[in-house]
């Protein structure tokens, strides 16, 4: 799992059916410290995250799994809302 800040949301008219009903939001990865580490990512939410949230979400094969028996197809998704994390 990785921590990151939700930037933005993706809107798009046409998608594939398995993402119908699905909110795609885009994605800072951070570093422990909460500073930007990598590049931006759009990820399926599973949990009602909005913009300003830190998130932390999974990539892989593991980023279908909250959604099971359904299989959408995506490679990173939102599992957790951070209230708050101590690095001490």
């Amino acid at each position: 799992m990785q921590l990151a800040r939700v930037i933005g949301e993706v809107v798009a008219s046409v998608k594939d059916v398995n993402l119908a009903a699905a909110t795609l939001l885009v994605l800072q990865p951070l570093s422990a410290s909460g500073e930007p580490a990598g590049r931006t990512l759009v990820a399926l939410d599973s949990v009602g995250a909005g913009v300003g949230e830190t998130v932390f979400f999974v990539r892989g094969r593991e980023a279908a799994f909250p959604f099971y028996p359904a299989e959408p197809p995506t490679d990173a998704t939102i599992v957790g809302i951070v209230d708050h994390w101590s690095t001490e």
